[in-house]
């Protein structure tokens, strides 16, 4: 019998499901956008304002803005797993990027509700 040795964390399918479903989310508000530009041709920064004060474009900016961060987070976290080897920098690379990402969903919180 082989005895298997079992290394890394596990992610695997859970971290594949959520880059494709977030991706899918990102391009299915990023067609509708494109639709909705194309439409009502926005000019200037009130016609823009217009458009965010729709509640439900302020929610699905507000997912896409998240999705944009998780999706993010995974392909940084795992790049970061596989080639920072010593484990301090891979910390501190980790942390950085959750701040950082953790800022632009506040940023864009403030800009869509502040």
């Amino acid at each position: 019998m082989v005895k298997r040795i079992v290394v890394g964390a596990h992610y695997g399918l859970r971290d594949w499901l959520v880059q494709r479903i977030t991706a899918l989310i990102m391009a299915l508000y990023t067609l509708l956008a494109v639709l909705v530009v194309l439409i009502k041709h926005p000019q200037g920064a009130s016609a823009w304002r217009g458009l965010l004060q729709v509640p439900v474009v302020r929610i699905a900016t507000f997912v896409f803005v998240l999705s944009l961060c998780w999706h993010a987070w995974v392909g940084i976290r795992d790049i970061l797993m596989d080639y920072v080897k010593p484990v301090g920098w891979r910390l501190f690379g980790e942390v950085a990027v959750i701040l950082v990402l953790l800022s632009e969903v506040l940023w864009a919180a403030e800009i869509l509700w502040g």
